[in-house]
C-alpha cells in the first residue's frame, strides 16, 4: 500500500476537525478547514444532516483519525494494536504510548519539526542520532533515558541554524526534556494519557479491532 499523496486538508475535513497535518499553515487563515469545514466531495455539505452514524462508523472514524494523525499505514497500525494487546495494562493506552514514542513523533514533540510529516522526512534523511547512533527509521521506538539529537553534520544546515534561533521549548511535554543549545532532547518517562493532546477515543479503536 502506497502512502497517501493527496491533499491532507481533505483528511481534516473528512474527520470534521483539525488534525494539524501541515504544521504552521493549520494555524493561519490559509487553512482549508477554516474555509470549508464540511466533508469533501459533492455531498459533503449534506453529510452533517444525515442520520446518526452506526457504532461501526464511529469506531472506524476513531481508528482512521489516529492513523492519520500519526501518519502510519493500516498494517503498521494493526501491528501496534497487537503489540498493545500483549502488554500489561489497558490496550488503548498502550496503543497511544506506542504511537507517541515513535521517533518521528518525538522529533515533532521536541519542536524540531512543525508537523509529524516533516519530522518523518527529517528522520528519513538521516538528520538525527538516537543514543549517539544515526537513526533514519521514523518508527524507531524510544524508551526512557534515550537521547535524541540533531547530528553534528546537520547542525550547519540552514534549517537547523534558523531553528536554533526560533525554538523556545515552551511546548515540550513533561515526559521529554529539551537541551536547546545542543539541539537535543531526552526521554524522561513514558507518556501518560494526559500527555496526548489530540482528540482520540482509544476505546473505540479497541472496539473496532475486537469485533
Amino acid at each position: 500500500m502506497a502512502r497517501y499523496s493527496g491533499s491532507v486538508c481533505k483528511l481534516c475535513r473528512r474527520e470534521g476537525e483539525k488534525l494539524f497535518l501541515k504544521g504552521e499553515r493549520c494555524l493561519s487563515p490559509k487553512c482549508a478547514f477554516e474555509r470549508r469545514s464540511y466533508a469533501p466531495g459533492m455531498h459533503g455539505r449534506q453529510a452533517q444532516f444525515r442520520r446518526k452514524e452506526s457504532d461501526y462508523a464511529l469506531q472506524l472514524r476513531a481508528k482512521q483519525r489516529a492513523r492519520r494523525v500519526y501518519g502510519v499505514y493500516e498494517r503498521q497500525f494493526r501491528r501496534y494494536f497487537r503489540d498493545a494487546q500483549r502488554q500489561k495494562g489497558l490496550t488503548g493506552l498502550n496503543l497511544l504510548i506506542l504511537l507517541e514514542t515513535r521517533l518521528d513523533n518525538v522529533v515533532y514533540r521536541l519542536g524540531f519539526a512543525s508537523s509529524r510529516a516533516q519530522a518523518r522526512q527529517l528522520v528519513q534523511h538521516g538528520h538525527f542520532d538516537a543514543n549517539g547512533r544515526k537513526t533514519n527509521v521514523p518508527s524507531f521506538l524510544v524508551k526512557p533515558g534515550d537521547l535524541i539529537a540533531v547530528r553534528d553534520i546537520s547542525r550547519g544546515n540552514s534549517y537547523f541554524k534558523e531553528l536554533s534561533q526560533n525554538l523556545d521549548g515552551g511546548q515540550v511535554p513533561a515526559w521529554l526534556s529539551l537541551d536547546l543549545p545542543n539541539l537535543a532532547g531526552k526521554v524522561l518517562d513514558l507518556p501518560g494519557r494526559d500527555d496526548v493532546d489530540i482528540t482520540l477515543n482509544e476505546q473505540l479503536i479497541v472496539e473496532f479491532y475486537s469485533r
